[in-house]
């Protein structure tokens, strides 16, 4: 099988923006092969068809569609799979986390027209949450990896970002209006601002967990019928993720040995949460 990327590493001015700004962009970072192929078994999918064929039913102007949702996506096909333990992804993840980490969840996403707007928020766990906050895990590294095979234009479903907002520590104090009304700007260490992304086809997004962001809506007037998105979340060793996924009987058994350590982790209950605090 061709690699699924152009690159195998990440350069170190992707690492210093990435810990700069609490993410970095791959535009175009899949190869021609890898970026069909991912399509190609995603939109092949019964589940997939069927969501598909509902949308053609109806007018291209309805707006009532729902996103399509699958979490956890488990239902990977050989490029999916691959995007697992890619080379790029190995390399950032030992460069950021270090070598002890966990395959926490995935997800798959279909965004029809219509699609309303995500506010801004981040998805560390263990920042304030509806769930009680574990402080022995708020500190410990979440990775977000985006994967954007039909990619985005600004305003039509792309995502927008606030650079820097992973470094405010995380209290119930911190809000996205006051991120951007300056209150934190000296924790930041900068200037806390909006900046939107614009992603050609087969790009991936490297994200810190504490950074704020946020995804605008898809216009009824949108060129691109769906957005397809695919994200996987890597984290430190450590209690498991409220969405941690039990881990598929035929992935551990195909796993390698490097995949089995990614694997093996205890699954979520309310009890992984014992050192709690509700600042």
């Amino acid at each position: 099988m061709s690699s699924i990327f152009r690159i195998d590493a990440p350069s170190s001015e992707d690492l210093t923006a990435f810990h700069r700004d609490g993410y970095v962009t791959f535009p175009d970072v899949f190869t021609d092969v890898g970026r069909a192929g991912l399509i190609n078994e995603i939109l092949n999918l019964g589940h997939v068809r069927e969501y598909l064929q509902a949308l053609d039913s109806e007018s291209s102007g309805h707006s009532d569609h729902k996103v399509y949702f699958v979490r956890p996506f488990n239902d990977r096909g050989p490029w999916a799979d691959a995007l697992i333990d890619a080379p790029l992804i190995t390399a950032l993840l030992r460069a950021t986390i270090g070598s002890d980490y966990h395959f926490c969840h995935s997800a798959l996403n279909l965004a029809p027209r219509g699609t309303r707007r995500i506010g801004f928020h981040q998805d560390h766990h263990h920042w304030f949450h509806s769930n009680p906050v574990n402080i022995a895990e708020r500190d410990r590294w979440y990775i977000q990896i985006l994967y954007y095979p039909n990619g985005f234009t600004r305003g039509d479903r792309s995502l927008s970002v606030i650079p820097g907002s992973h470094r405010v520590s995380p209290t119930k104090v911190v809000t996205p209006e006051k991120l951007l009304a300056g209150e934190f700007d000296d924790e930041a260490g900068r200037e806390l601002v909006v900046e939107h992304l614009e992603l050609p086809p087969g790009s991936m997004v490297y994200l810190n967990a504490r950074m704020f962001h946020g995804v605008e809506p898809k216009p009824l007037d949108s060129p691109q019928v769906f957005r397809l998105f695919v994200i996987d979340i890597f984290k430190e060793a450590g209690p498991p993720h409220r969405h941690t996924q039990e881990i598929p009987s035929e992935w551990m058994e195909r796993a390698g040995q490097k995949r089995r350590k990614m694997f093996q982790r205890e699954p979520y209950s309310p009890n992984c949460w014992l050192e709690t605090d509700s600042t």
